[in-house]
This record gives structure tokens, sequence and C-alpha cells, in this order.
């Protein structure tokens, strides 16, 4: 019994520490601001001195990790308790293939910014394709953004045309694919075709900050892979017990 007992409280640390991994919108604009600045029309174009978009207009960024001394084998399962344990959507893994080496890890960051304008408020989610390539003592992270996806509130704005009584105040927050409110609109904004990447556009402000929390979050990926790499995810996962 205090076996079960024992094994079922750490099943629930586990749980507590896995589900910390993932970084909430609040937390990661403390990040960025930390990290980058809170002037985010300023910080953007800092940022985009030192970025080129990949061969598909995509934002991409990539790091190896040197693991001296693990196997291909020990780096796979390290990782893929990672990716099971910090990624909730179900769908979330989208390529897990022990032999190649690789997972692949599909998941939305809702909220990353938000503004609003004079006829209505954009919130700016993204959806990062993290890659990890496995080899014997060492893996390559892959993190590529090309679109920012956009709920846009027609109700929202600050002179909206809406009728008063039907405004919802930017309150844009509705559960994917949910078609009841008639002033939502999902878009897709190109990386490539907004600020920073073109000094002349009107959703300059948005793309500003949605660049930057791309960015933080990128180098969030980054470092919590390294960590799971280096020391697992709870502290305990080494072969001494």
């Amino acid at each position: 019994m205090k076996k079960w007992m024992i094994a079922a409280v750490l099943v629930i640390c586990g749980i507590g520490v896995a589900q910390a991994q993932v970084m909430k919108p609040a937390d990661l604009e403390k990040y960025a601001k930390e990290k980058y600045g809170s002037k985010w029309l300023e910080a953007a174009a800092n940022l985009a001195s030192g970025l080129e978009l990949d061969k598909n207009e995509s934002l991409t960024y990539q790091q190896i990790i040197e693991a001296p001394g693990k196997s291909k084998t020990q780096l796979y399962v390290a990782l893929n308790y990672w990716a099971t344990a910090t990624f909730n959507d179900k769908q979330a893994i989208t390529l897990n293939d022990k032999e190649a080496g690789c997972i692949i890890i599909q998941s939305t960051i809702a909220n990353i910014a938000e503004h609003i304008g004079t006829m209505n408020k954009y919130s700016v989610s993204i959806t990062p394709v993290i890659r990890l390539d496995i080899k014997e003592g060492r893996v390559r992270v892959t993190y590529t953004v090309q679109n920012y996806d956009l709920l846009r509130d027609i109700s929202g704005g600050w002179l909206s045309l809406v009728d008063t009584d039907k405004k919802t105040f930017g309150d844009s927050k509705r559960k994917k694919d949910d078609k009841t409110n008639a002033y939502l609109y999902d878009e897709q904004w190109e990386i490539a075709k907004h600020y920073p990447f073109v000094e002349k556009d009107n959703k300059k402000r948005t793309c500003a900050k949605a660049l930057v929390m791309t960015h933080a979050y990128s180098n969030a990926i980054m470092d919590k892979v390294e960590e799971a790499i280096k020391n697992g995810i709870v502290g305990n996962e080494d072969d001494d017990w």
C-alpha cells in the first residue's frame, strides 16, 4: 500500500512540474519585456536587424544542443517524455519516430498580442512547428513560424460601427472553429509581409509585439529542451533507482 501511495504522489508531482513547462502568455510577455524592453516597435526593429527569413519566408530558429555521453535512445526517451508532458493537446505531436530520431510538435500559444484599433480588435496567436532531430550525443532543435493567426473582432474597436448594445467590447475569446459570434473573423497574416520586415504597415503595432513574443517563445522553447536533455523534467529520471 505504501509503495502505491508514494507512486501516486510522485506521479502527481511529476504532472505538476511537467505542466509548468508550458509558458502562459502573461509569463511570456514578462519574459520578453525583461529581455527586449517594453517598447515593442523599437524591440521588433532591433530584433529584425539580426533576423533572416528562410527560403519559405518563415521565421526559423535552429540550435544544436550537445549532450556528451548520452545515447540516441536516452535522448529520444527524455525528449519524448518532455514533449508528451509539456503539450497537453493530444494532437500536438505530429511525428514521433524513434528509429529516425525525429519528433515534430505543432501546438498553438494563444493571445500573444492584442491590439484595439479604431474599428477592430485583434488577438494574435502562433502555432510554431518544433522539430527535434536526435543523434548520439546531440540534438538539433528547429523552431519555425510562418504566419500569425488572427482573431479579428469588428465590434471591439474604439469607434466600431456595431450597435452599442451588440458590442462584445473586445471580448474576442472563443473556442476554435466556433462561428456563433458574427463579429469574429479568423485571418492569417504572413510574417514576411508585415512590420518590421515591411516598414509601411498599418498593423505595425500589433505585428511588432507579435514578432517580439514569437522570438521570445523560441528562446523559451530552446531553453526548456536543453533543460530536459541535461536535467530531465522532474530531476529524478537517472538510472540509479
